[in-house]
């Protein structure tokens, strides 16, 4: 059985699962070895040929397998959940007022840093400092709420 299951595949570890699967079958269906129809060796073989099929059919079933190329960078996040949250971003920044709102696009918008933004809004550091701190409060609440300001 073993010599006819490598002769099919051509892998030696492959025609011993093949065996064992068919002794296995054999071993539950103790009758089909005593019911008088056939020869034990010609059920035997038949059994190994039929699994050999089912291999076959089954790595045909699937898609072959590729190397990755080193050069692909899968993307990192959904694009849906991407435009959800730039929604939500929005409208929680809609519904800030002027002043905290301008606050924040000079510090991470423009990537400023709170003197370059108090220099450009024409207000003190510490006036851009507390803004900012009551503007990320007013959008942490509004995006808990599920982004409705």
């Amino acid at each position: 059985m073993l010599a006819y299951a490598i002769r099919l595949l051509g892998d030696r570890a492959a025609a011993e699962d093949v065996v064992q699967e068919a002794l296995v079958r054999a071993w539950r269906n103790p009758d089909v070895l005593t019911n008088g129809k056939g020869s034990i060796r010609g059920w035997l073989l038949t059994v190994v040929r039929n699994l050999v099929i089912d291999r076959a059919r089954a790595r045909s079933a699937r898609p072959s397998e590729v190397d990755e190329d080193p050069d692909f960078q899968p993307s990192v996040r959904d694009h849906a959940e991407l435009v959800a949250t730039s929604v939500t971003v929005r409208a929680a920044l809609d519904g800030l007022s002027g002043d905290h709102r301008v606050v924040l696009e000079e510090l991470y918008l423009h990537g400023r840093t709170l003197a370059e933004a108090a220099r450009v809004l024409g207000v003190p550091t510490g006036t851009v400092k507390s803004r900012s701190f009551y503007a990320l409060r007013a959008l942490r609440q509004v995006m808990e709420r599920g982004g409705h300001p």
